[in-house]
């Protein structure tokens, strides 16, 4: 079993940055894919951001590109999400999830999940 932990969410005014960090627990990710999702109120949750396993690969939402950065530290476990210039649309409750498949499944078939932690971004 994995368990993710993310921290680093807060209240924010729009053009600040915030950095999440999802540490993971129980057996090392290294191997697995990790990603960000959100979920807004009244919304579907999305993804925001995914990295491959050797973070070789990274993908981000049309909402968040050149704006948010994943990236991973293998050695301690732990995936960020730097968010800059963070608008009032990025309100949401972001979380970490991890999955251990060799190819990229979709969202609701990765196996591991954070509780997540809330963004809120004022004007």
């Amino acid at each position: 079993q994995v368990q993710l932990v993310e921290s680093g969410g807060g209240l924010v005014q729009a053009g600040d940055s915030l950095r999440l960090s999802c540490a993971a627990s129980g057996r090392t990710v290294s191997s697995f894919h990790m990603g960000w999702f959100r979920r807004a109120s009244g919304k579907e949750r999305e993804l925001v951001a995914r990295i491959s396993r050797n973070s070789g690969f990274t993908y981000y939402a049309g909402s968040v590109k050149g704006r948010f950065t994943i990236s991973r530290d293998n050695a301690k476990n732990t995936v960020y999400l730097q968010m800059n210039s963070l608008k009032p649309e990025d309100t949401a409750v972001y979380y970490c999830a991890a999955d251990p498949e060799p190819t990229v499944r979709p969202l609701n078939q990765w196996a591991y999940w954070g509780q997540g932690t809330q963004v809120t971004v004022s004007s």
